[in-house]
Order: C-alpha cells, then structure tokens, then sequence
C-alpha cells in the first residue's frame, strides 16, 4: 500500500481503507478519542504505519483545540540566564521531558522567564493557546510564576515544591532524607570536624538539605556543624571553602548541598594541600556529571532529575486529559559510593 501512495500525500482514507474501518473511525483515533475499541485502535495504528500517513496538525488543533505543545519555562532571577545553562540540572530536566513528550509525538517549547515581563509573556503564551499547557522549573522561593500560571487557570505543573504554598501539582526529591544520607557516611567514616556547603537561603531545596544534615550529624554525636553559603556554582563553592578552611582549619568531612559546590570545594582543598579522601571526606548531592568527572570522582546523593521530568509531564499530560485533582509526587534519593567518601 506505501509503494502505491509514493506519489501523493496518504489520505484519511487510505488509512480507513488498509485498516477496513469507517473514516469516521480513522479521525477519532487520530485525534485521541478514547471512545474507539481497543482493538480498532490498534488496526488504525497499523494502517497508519503502513501507509505512512501523518495527521495534520493544525487541522487537529481546530478538532480538539489541542496543540501538541507543551512550554517549558525556567524561571529564574534577572539576569541568571548563563547561570542557568551552565548548570547541567537543568539540561537533565529538558532531557526527561522530551524523553517523555516524544513518544507522545508532543513537543516543548522552551522559554527562559528571568524578569517579570518574560515571566508573563510566559503565562499569555500559554493562555493565548500556543501551547496546551506548561512545565515550571523554578529556581529561587520569591518567583511569582507558581501563582502567574495558577491564578491564569492554565494548566502547569512545577518542578520542586513551591516555597509559598499554591494550589498547583509538582514534584520533588525528599532532600532532607537524602542529606541524612551524606551525614551517616561521613559520620561511619570517623569525621567528627564536619563542615557543610549550603545552598541559597531563599530555596527550600537548600534549606532542607541543610537541617537534614544538621539533624542527621546531631544523631550521629555531632552538635554542632559549621556552615557556609553558596548558589549552587562551581565559583560558590570554592569561596564557601576557603571561608570553612579559615574557620575549621583541620575539618575531615565536607557535605556541599550539590556537586558543582562540591566541584568547587575540591579545587580549593587540594590547593590547600588536602588530600581527599585521606584528610578529608568530600560528598556532593545530585549525581550529576561533574561528579563522575571530579579526581577523585565524587561521592554523591543521587537525584533522579530525569525520572522527575518524565514524571512532571506525565501528570501535566493527565491534567490536559480532564484529571482535576492536584498531586504531588515526592521521590527518593539514594547514596553513591565513589572514591571522594
């Protein structure tokens, strides 16, 4: 049948007559209908192979009012926007969700939201229907986008738990647990000068690895852990070091509450004349892949960043397909084991 149709663009009715089912029949199953049998799905879905037909977009959109796009925005502080694609997090994030909308044949449409005329730029091209709905990655607590989108009545699900509390679906990691995690191996190791990189105030991401730490380091017989601050940058971590090497000069395990800090705090420790892990314990949180490239390679808490993405757009999808309970959906984190600790 696809030799035949070489020549000219395959109809509806060239998928209706391979699959020996009504036209009627094809255009329902081509525009998601879930009134369709099962089993003649499954005959249209042959036929559509076979004769290579491609359903019309556009004429899908004026059927079902659907696009097949979906925006990922990533909303971040003014000016943040080198800041964000140097981070390989967010380069996994858009790694899930196109692992996700593709085989869905839908397709995302990025947007960097860095000021508050791009953040409602966002929120009106989604609202003026180019686009079905839309996946929010946030990256500090005052970003007003959560409740642009939710008080918009656009559907959106957010990527990490709001820092203000909105009426929208999301999903995280359990951070506290996993800091927890770091705590107990640097503290199975013997460290008892223990200092920790922390991320922003503003984030409830770094806040909570920072009290799962503290919290896991006072069960453990240490009461008290020096801290300081960093934004989540390679840069950030190296000052945070050195601030910690001047405070707790002979400090023997370090938790940097990702592992670009930790990256970071590695530089200044070997320049320092320390040797990790012999003097000092090192772990990082993400396992993303500086861990893997780091001498020695970081120990590190895993993140499933990818698995969150495809799962974020899973339930924007059911959102898109009438499901209107909201829902959260928090994962766990887990320890890798490398040379640092």
């Amino acid at each position: 049948m696809r030799e035949k149709l070489s020549q000219r663009t395959p109809t509806l009715e060239d998928v209706a007559k391979a699959a020996g089912v009504s036209r009627a029949t094809v255009s329902r199953v081509v525009n998601g209908s879930t009134t369709v049998d099962a089993r003649m799905r499954h005959q249209v879905a042959k036929a559509i192979e076979t004769t290579g037909y491609i359903p019309n977009a556009a004429a899908r959109t004026l059927v079902n009012g659907r696009t097949g796009t979906v925006a990922l925005v990533i909303s971040g502080s003014d000016g943040s926007a080198d800041q964000l694609f140097r981070d390989p997090f967010f380069g996994r994030i858009t790694g899930g969700v196109l692992r996700h909308l593709r085989s869905r044949s839908m397709h995302p449409t990025l947007m960097l939201a860095d000021s508050g005329e791009a953040r409602q730029e966002a929120v009106d091209f989604v609202r003026r229907g180019n686009a079905d709905g839309a996946l929010l990655v946030s990256t500090h607590a005052g970003d007003p986008l959560p409740r642009l989108f939710v008080d918009a009545g656009v559907p959106a699900v957010l990527f990490a738990r709001p820092a203000v509390p909105v009426p929208i679906s999301f999903v995280d990691l359990a951070h506290a647990a996993g800091a927890a995690l770091a705590a107990d191996r640097l503290a199975d190791r013997g460290c008892r000068r223990v200092v920790t990189i922390a991320g922003p105030a503003d984030l409830p991401a770094a806040n909570d690895r920072l009290a799962g730490f503290q919290r896991a380091m006072e069960r453990r017989g240490v009461p008290y852990v020096e801290v300081a601050r960093g934004n989540f940058t390679i840069g950030s971590g190296e000052r945070a070091m050195a601030e910690l090497l001047a405070t707790v000069p002979d400090a023997d395990g370090v938790f940097a509450a990702n592992d670009l800090m930790a990256v970071g705090a590695l530089r200044v420790l070997h320049e320092h004349g320390r040797s990790v892990p012999d003097d000092v314990a090192l772990i990082g949180f993400d396992d993303s892949e500086p861990a893997q490239l780091a001498r020695p390679r970081l120990t590190t808490i895993s993140q499933p960043v990818e698995q969150m993405a495809e799962r974020m757009a899973a339930i924007l999808l059911d959102h898109l397909s009438g499901a209107t309970e909201l829902t959260s959906v928090v994962f766990d984190p887990g320890l890798i084991i490398r040379e640092s600790a």
